[in-house]
C-alpha cells in the first residue's frame, strides 16, 4: 500500500462531543486510514478550555485560543466546527469555507436557519459541509438520504427525533407518572437541560425536520413554515386514555408528499401501539423514511450523546476528505442553495384523525350537543370510552375518536364544544397518525 496522503483537520469547539471527535481521531488512527487511505491529522484544536481535550489525550502543543492560526494553516483542509449555537458558530463556518476549508459541522440550528446561506458561501467557495451528525445523533439517516435513497421518491417521513422528549413521554407510559414530575428525573439524569424549552416546545425537532425535509424532498423548507407543538401540555391522563384505545404517544417530526405540496410539523401523536416507532423508548431516536420503490425503511440508534455524535462528525469528515461529500455538493440538485422553496401545506388543511377529550357536566343531552358540532363540520366519530369523574364536581370525561377531517374544521368545532355551558375544561386534541400507505408501482 502506498503512503497514505495527509488530511489535515481543524477541531473547533472540544466539549463533550468534540472531546469524543478527538479521543477517536487520536486512538483509532490506524483503523481508519486503513478504511479510508488517508492519514487523518489532527492539527489544530480551537476553545478557550482545554481541560476535555487533554482529557481525551490531546498534546497542548496543537490547542489554539486563536482561530485564525488554523485557518492560516494550508495543511488543514477541513474544519469541525462543535461549539454550538448561532453567533460564534456561524462566524466558525464561514470563516472557514471563505478560506476554503471544507466544514464538518453538528450544528442543526444553524443549519436550519441559516442553510441556504451557508450553502451558498460553500459553492462560491469551491468547499463543502458535512452534516450527517446534526440529525438523530449517530444514526445515519442523512447519509442514507443522500446515498441509498437517492433513486427513491420520498412519499412521507416521521420521525422521532428528541431523545429528551422520547424520554419523557416514555416515562409517563410506562410508569404513570405526571409530566414535571418526569422532567425533573430526567435532568437529574443528566437527559435535559436545566432549560428544557428548546426541546419541549418542539423548537429542536423542527430545526432538524428542516434539515431532512429539505433533502428527502429536493426542496429549500424555511423553518417558519413548520407548525411545531410541544409535550409540555401532554396530560398523563391522555397518554392512559390513548394506550387504552390501543394507541401510544411520540413527539413526531412529519412530512408528507400533498400533491405539490408537502405537510411539515412537529407535534405530539397517537400512534398505534403494534407500529414500530412505538417500541421506540427512553433517549433512542428513529426515523420511518417511506420511498415510492423502496416502501417502508426505518433507522434507529442513539439519538444524541458524545460517543454517538462523534461516530457520525467521523464519517462526516471521511467522507469530506476522500472527495465523496464535494462530488455531490456539487453534482446533485437538492441542496438548500440551489433547490427551489416548498410548497408547504398550512396546518389548517391537513386531513387526518384526532383524539379528543370533552370534560362535561354529567347532564342528558350533553353527548348529542357534541356531535352535532362535530357532525355539522363532517366530523364523525369513531370510537367513545366514558370513565367516572375522577372527584365530585371535576366533570366527566368523555374521550372519543374521530374518522378523517380537515384540521380547520376539527379546530372550527372545537371552538363552538368549549363554548357549551356544560363543557367545564377545554377539550384536549392528540392527533392520530396512522400507517402511510406504500406506495405501488
Amino acid at each position: 500500500m502506498s503512503k497514505a496522503q495527509t488530511v489535515g483537520i481543524a477541531l473547533v469547539g472540544c466539549g463533550t462531543v468534540g472531546s469524543h471527535v478527538a479521543r477517536l481521531l487520536l486512538g483509532d488512527a490506524d483503523m481508519l486510514t486503513r478504511r479510508s487511505g488517508l492519514k487523518l491529522q489532527l492539527r489544530h484544536v480551537v476553545d478557550l478550555d482545554f481541560t476535555s481535550a487533554e482529557r481525551a489525550g490531546v498534546d497542548r502543543s496543537i490547542c489554539r485560543s486563536d482561530l485564525g492560526i488554523a485557518l492560516s494553516d494550508k495543511q488543514t483542509q477541513i474544519v469541525v466546527e462543535l461549539v454550538g449555537g448561532e453567533t460564534f458558530a456561524k462566524d466558525v463556518v464561514c470563516m472557514s469555507l471563505e478560506a476554503g476549508k471544507s466544514v464538518v459541522t453538528a450544528n442543526k440550528a444553524l443549519l436550519a436557519k441559516h442553510g441556504p446561506e451557508l450553502f451558498a458561501i460553500a459553492r462560491k467557495s469551491g468547499a463543502c459541509i458535512g452534516f450527517g451528525a446534526s440529525c438523530v445523533g449517530g444514526v445515519p439517516v442523512i447519509g442514507s438520504i443522500l446515498n441509498g435513497l437517492l433513486a427513491n421518491k420520498i412519499d412521507a417521513l416521521f420521525g422521532i427525533v428528541n431523545g429528551t422528549c422520547n424520554f419523557i413521554l416514555t416515562s409517563m407510559s410506562q410508569h404513570g407518572s405526571d409530566y414535571a414530575t418526569v422532567l425533573a428525573e430526567a435532568q437529574e439524569a443528566g437527559l435535559a437541560e436545566a432549560d428544557p424549552t428548546l426541546d419541549v416546545s418542539g423548537a429542536d425537532s423542527a430545526h432538524k425536520l428542516t434539515i431532512l425535509g429539505s433533502l428527502a424532498f429536493g426542496r429549500r423548507v424555511d423553518l417558519a413554515s413548520i407548525y411545531t407543538e410541544g409535550i409540555d401540555d401532554v396530560d398523563v391522563a391522555d397518554i392512559r386514555y390513548g394506550a387504552e384505545l390501543g394507541y401510544t404517544a411520540k413527539l413526531l417530526a412529519i412530512a408528507v408528499s400533498q400533491g405539490e405540496a408537502i405537510s411539515l410539523r412537529v407535534h405530539p401523536a397517537f400512534i398505534r401501539s403494534d407500529h414500530p416507532l412505538s417500541g421506540v423508548g427512553g433517549p433512542f431516536n428513529a426515523v420511518c423514511i417511506y420511498g415510492h420503490a423502496v416502501g417502508h425503511t426505518m433507522f434507529y440508534g442513539r439519538g444524541a450523546g458524545g460517543s454517538a455524535t462523534a461516530s457520525a462528525v467521523l464519517a462526516d469528515i471521511i467522507d469530506v476528505a476522500i472527495g465523496n461529500a464535494q462530488r455531490r455538493f456539487d453534482e446533485l440538485g437538492i441542496w438548500p442553495d440551489v433547490a427551489p422553496l416548498a410548497d408547504v401545506l398550512p396546518i389548517e388543511q391537513v386531513r387526518g384523525r384526532y383524539y379528543m377529550r370533552v370534560t362535561c357536566e354529567d347532564s342528558p343531552g350533553v353527548l348529542a350537543r357534541i356531535a352535532e358540532a362535530l357532525g355539522k363540520r363532517d366530523i364523525s366519530i369513531a370510537s367513545m370510552i366514558q370513565h367516572e369523574p375522577a372527584s365530585a364536581g371535576s366533570g366527566v370525561p368523555l374521550v372519543f375518536t374521530t374518522h378523517e377531517a380537515v384540521e380547520g374544521d376539527v379546530r372550527a368545532a372545537l371552538g363552538e364544544i368549549d363554548a357549551l355551558d356544560v363543557v367545564v375544561q377545554p377539550t384536549v386534541t392528540i392527533r392520530i397518525i396512522d400507517e402511510h400507505e406504500e406506495a405501488q408501482l
